[in-house]
Protein backbone atom coordinates (compact mmCIF):
# COMPACT_ATOMS: atom_id res chain seq x y z
CA UNK A 1 0.00 0.00 0.00
CA UNK A 2 2.80 2.12 0.74
CA UNK A 3 4.23 1.84 -1.64
CA UNK A 4 1.10 2.58 -4.31
CA UNK A 5 0.90 5.86 -2.38
CA UNK A 6 4.64 6.81 -3.39
CA UNK A 7 4.08 6.03 -6.88
CA UNK A 8 1.11 8.31 -7.05
CA UNK A 9 -1.21 5.10 -7.72
CA UNK A 10 -3.58 6.42 -4.67
CA UNK A 11 -4.99 9.70 -4.18
CA UNK A 12 -6.02 8.70 -0.92
CA UNK A 13 -4.24 7.22 2.26
CA UNK A 14 -5.13 5.43 5.02
CA UNK A 15 -4.41 6.04 8.69
CA UNK A 16 -6.10 4.03 11.31
CA UNK A 17 -8.88 2.34 9.38
CA UNK A 18 -10.09 5.75 7.86
CA UNK A 19 -9.40 7.60 4.42
CA UNK A 20 -8.04 11.20 4.39
CA UNK A 21 -7.40 13.42 1.95
CA UNK A 22 -3.92 15.08 1.20
CA UNK A 23 -3.95 18.46 1.30
CA UNK A 24 -5.22 21.86 3.62
CA UNK A 25 -8.31 21.94 5.36
CA UNK A 26 -10.48 25.06 5.10
CA UNK A 27 -9.96 25.87 8.49
CA UNK A 28 -6.82 25.84 8.31
CA UNK A 29 -6.63 27.76 5.15
CA UNK A 30 -8.73 30.81 7.17
CA UNK A 31 -6.31 30.71 10.35
CA UNK A 32 -3.09 31.35 8.42
CA UNK A 33 -5.04 34.18 6.09
CA UNK A 34 -6.71 35.48 9.02
CA UNK A 35 -3.15 35.97 10.26
CA UNK A 36 -1.70 37.02 7.27
CA UNK A 37 -4.16 40.05 6.83
CA UNK A 38 -3.59 40.67 11.08
CA UNK A 39 0.26 41.55 10.01
CA UNK A 40 -0.91 43.27 7.52
CA UNK A 41 -2.72 45.78 9.26
CA UNK A 42 -0.69 46.00 11.69
CA UNK A 43 2.37 46.98 9.04
CA UNK A 44 -0.11 49.45 7.15
CA UNK A 45 -1.11 51.45 10.77
CA UNK A 46 2.77 51.42 11.28
CA UNK A 47 3.73 52.98 8.40
CA UNK A 48 1.23 55.79 7.84
CA UNK A 49 2.22 57.04 11.64
CA UNK A 50 5.78 56.92 10.12
CA UNK A 51 5.14 58.90 7.02
CA UNK A 52 3.09 61.11 9.10
CA UNK A 53 6.34 61.67 11.78
CA UNK A 54 8.78 61.59 8.92
CA UNK A 55 6.21 64.75 7.62
CA UNK A 56 6.75 65.96 11.05
CA UNK A 57 10.48 66.55 11.15
CA UNK A 58 10.61 67.79 7.90
CA UNK A 59 7.79 70.80 8.68
CA UNK A 60 9.80 71.54 11.79
CA UNK A 61 13.02 71.75 10.55
CA UNK A 62 11.33 73.95 7.42
CA UNK A 63 10.03 76.38 9.91
CA UNK A 64 13.44 76.78 12.07
CA UNK A 65 15.36 77.42 8.79
CA UNK A 66 12.74 79.85 7.44
CA UNK A 67 12.39 81.73 10.99
CA UNK A 68 16.34 81.94 11.13
CA UNK A 69 16.59 82.95 7.59
CA UNK A 70 13.96 85.82 8.58
CA UNK A 71 16.27 86.83 11.12
CA UNK A 72 19.55 86.96 9.67
CA UNK A 73 17.36 88.94 6.24
CA UNK A 74 16.46 91.72 9.01
CA UNK A 75 19.74 91.76 10.61
CA UNK A 76 21.50 92.24 7.08
CA UNK A 77 18.89 94.20 5.39
CA UNK A 78 18.41 96.28 8.11
CA UNK A 79 14.41 95.66 7.30
CA UNK A 80 12.20 93.14 7.79
CA UNK A 81 11.37 91.10 4.63
CA UNK A 82 7.64 91.33 3.59
CA UNK A 83 6.79 88.21 2.10
CA UNK A 84 8.62 84.82 2.03
CA UNK A 85 9.59 85.36 -1.48
CA UNK A 86 12.34 88.11 -0.72
CA UNK A 87 14.20 85.50 1.73
CA UNK A 88 14.91 83.63 -2.03
CA UNK A 89 15.14 86.51 -4.25
CA UNK A 90 17.79 88.05 -1.68
CA UNK A 91 19.55 84.35 -1.83
CA UNK A 92 18.87 83.55 2.09
CA UNK A 93 16.71 80.24 1.01
CA UNK A 94 17.18 78.73 -2.78
CA UNK A 95 12.84 78.41 -2.74
CA UNK A 96 10.23 78.85 -0.27
CA UNK A 97 9.76 75.56 0.68
CA UNK A 98 6.81 73.14 0.62
CA UNK A 99 4.97 72.66 3.24
CA UNK A 100 4.68 68.78 3.75
CA UNK A 101 1.18 68.89 5.43
CA UNK A 102 -0.46 70.85 2.98
CA UNK A 103 1.42 70.04 -0.06
CA UNK A 104 1.38 74.10 -0.91
CA UNK A 105 4.10 76.88 -0.60
CA UNK A 106 1.23 78.64 1.11
CA UNK A 107 2.78 79.48 4.58
CA UNK A 108 1.14 81.97 7.33
CA UNK A 109 3.30 84.67 7.90
CA UNK A 110 3.18 86.94 11.18
CA UNK A 111 3.64 90.32 10.58
CA UNK A 112 4.81 92.87 13.27
CA UNK A 113 6.96 95.85 14.35
CA UNK A 114 10.99 95.12 14.40
CA UNK A 115 12.79 97.36 16.35
CA UNK A 116 16.22 97.28 14.79
CA UNK A 117 17.60 100.26 16.57
CA UNK A 118 16.18 102.48 19.63
CA UNK A 119 15.16 105.09 16.89
CA UNK A 120 14.47 102.80 13.70
CA UNK A 121 11.74 100.28 13.84
CA UNK A 122 10.24 98.04 10.89
CA UNK A 123 7.10 96.40 9.91
CA UNK A 124 7.62 92.85 8.22
CA UNK A 125 7.56 88.73 8.73
CA UNK A 126 8.29 88.33 12.45
CA UNK A 127 7.34 84.38 12.26
CA UNK A 128 6.03 81.81 10.21
CA UNK A 129 3.39 78.66 10.84
CA UNK A 130 1.72 76.38 8.23
CA UNK A 131 -1.66 77.04 6.95
CA UNK A 132 -2.29 73.12 8.06
CA UNK A 133 -5.40 73.28 10.77
CA UNK A 134 -4.52 69.37 11.05
CA UNK A 135 -3.11 67.73 14.46
CA UNK A 136 -0.09 66.12 14.62
CA UNK A 137 1.17 62.88 16.76
CA UNK A 138 1.57 64.84 19.77
CA UNK A 139 -1.87 66.27 19.80
CA UNK A 140 -0.67 69.87 18.86
CA UNK A 141 -2.19 71.93 15.70
CA UNK A 142 0.40 72.22 13.09
CA UNK A 143 -0.38 75.80 13.12
CA UNK A 144 0.46 76.33 16.58
CA UNK A 145 4.36 75.44 15.90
Amino acid sequence: MLSQIRGGNLSLRRRHGALLETGFTLIELMIVITIVLILIGMAVANYTKIVQYTKEAVLKYDLRTMREMIDHYTVDKETAPQSLEDLSQAGYLHEVPVDPVTHTKEWAPKYDSVPLFPDKASTGIVDVNSKSTATALDGTKYSDW
